[in-house]
């Protein structure tokens, strides 16, 4: 295949006919006019434009366009004499410019492959690191997945130290050679840990660009810790309720079990104890910011939690949560009986409640986002169309489609296509 790279400043006496199909890729310091300069010229031949691309960073601009040099009327002028114009209009612009034959054959296979099964992987951390692509995009390589194009999403990296440096987001979109969806998601989990960055993979699709509801847990995905630890704390059964509270977490035991065990270790405790707890929650990171996006972006949100509705009502009035459910303590003259009234609102009453919120909202379940750390969080994640382990023990993120360690809530902006000027701080 003849290749044609011609810097502005030298151009040929002659140039041979090429293929009835061409790219054309053109590089050099971007600046307002280039793309008008050129596809005027095209224009003046009746040019049919069967693609077109454009990169800028750090205002170095790299431009192509796939195109059917047939004319669509016989008196057009010959081929040659197109590719002429555009070489001294790359040349007025100081543009390097190159043409490359197309084969009718490559230019059907390359329809056929744009078919092909298609992801976005969102790298979120804290810095950018080389050695953070070279592991992603290396993994990518060996697991047959083709990079289609790679795209910052967040803001500039700052240079000076002493910046503060906020989250890096960088989306990169593949397309399917011969890679496994699942075998690719565990290596990314698993290369997380290493390259400190959290690895998030999404189908490209018409759901990913619609979600409408996003469903949290509360104790440690909401607010950090578990609020029953608090409250055992307060009524002096901490050590025993922390010991059961982490085992139910990790999935040892069965979670009803645990969470009456749990309660009944509660009984006495004065309700009166329960606001100076709610005063002392740490919000989790990110939370107040994602929560006030999809707040002005007109998504519905809800807190489906395994805790309990006196602190879930409170933190749902002052993020602005649209729906709450939880489990509602018994309390007898001004003491915790040890006792909930109703279901206890387990693993499988989540998603059956994820689904009833979206039912209710008329909303796809391939429209919702999930969140949560434990064990019981599982079938709520699975349900949902984007299912996130946030800082989950290990059984949870291994269940989970996606999972995040190493930043706040606030990654999910990311993930549901935002960028960083589209991002109200």
């Amino acid at each position: 295949m003849l290749h044609y790279a011609i810097p502005a400043a030298t151009l040929p006496k002659t140039l041979p006919r090429v293929s009835q199909i061409v790219l054309i890729n053109v590089s050099g310091r971007d600046r307002p006019g280039i793309t008008s300069g050129l596809s005027s010229i095209l224009a003046s031949y009746n040019i049919t434009v069967l693609d077109i691309d454009q990169a800028v960073i750090h205002n170095n601009l790299s431009w192509g366009m796939l195109v059917d040099v047939q004319p669509d009327n016989s008196n057009a002028p010959a081929s040659d004499t197109l590719f002429k114009d555009l070489l001294f209009k790359a040349h007025e612009l100081d543009l390097n410019i190159y043409f490359t034959p197309i084969s009718e054959t490559e230019y059907k296979h390359w329809v056929a492959g744009t078919g092909h099964d298609r992801q976005i992987i969102t790298l979120l951390g804290r810095r950018l690191s080389a050695h953070l692509i070279s592991r992603v995009t290396e993994l990518l390589s060996t697991s047959g997945w083709n990079i289609k194009s790679i795209q910052r999403i967040s803001p500039r990296y700052p240079i000076s130290q002493t910046e503060q440096q906020s989250l890096i987001a960088v989306e990169i979109r593949v397309t399917h050679l011969h890679g496994d969806i699942d075998k690719l998601r565990t290596a990314c989990l698993s290369l997380s840990h290493d390259v400190e960055a959290d690895i998030a993979i999404q189908e490209d699709n018409i759901w990913r660009r619609t979600r409408r509801l996003v469903c949290f847990d509360m104790d440690s995905t909401l607010i950090q810790g578990e609020v029953i630890d608090l409250m055992a704390d307060a009524a002096g059964v901490g050590e025993q309720v922390s010991s059961i509270t982490a085992r139910a977490m990790n999935g040892e035991i069965d979670f009803n079990t645990s969470f009456r065990e749990r309660l009944a270790l509660l009984r006495g405790l004065p309700e009166s104890t329960l606001q100076g707890i709610y005063d002392n929650l740490e919000i989790s990171n990110g939370a107040e910011s994602l929560l006030s996006n999809l707040n002005r972006l007109g998504y519905k949100t809800a807190i489906i939690s395994g805790g309990f509705t006196w602190f879930a009502d409170k933190l749902a009035s002052q993020l602005g949560i649209d729906h709450v459910h939880a489990n509602t303590l018994e309390v007898n003259d001004g003491r915790l009986t040890g006792q909930v009234v109703g279901d206890i609102v387990n693993e499988a009453r989540k998603a059956e409640l994820l689904r009833s919120i979206a039912d209710a909202e008329g909303i796809k379940l391939e429209q919702v986002i999930a969140v949560g750390d434990g064990a019981n969080d599982i079938p709520m994640l699975r349900v949902a169309g984007l299912g996130i382990a946030f800082h989950a023990k290990p059984k949870v993120r291994e269940q989970a489609k996606n999972a995040f360690g190493n930043v706040g809530l606030d990654g999910i902006l990311y993930l549901i296509g935002m960028r960083e000027a589209e991002i109200e701080h």
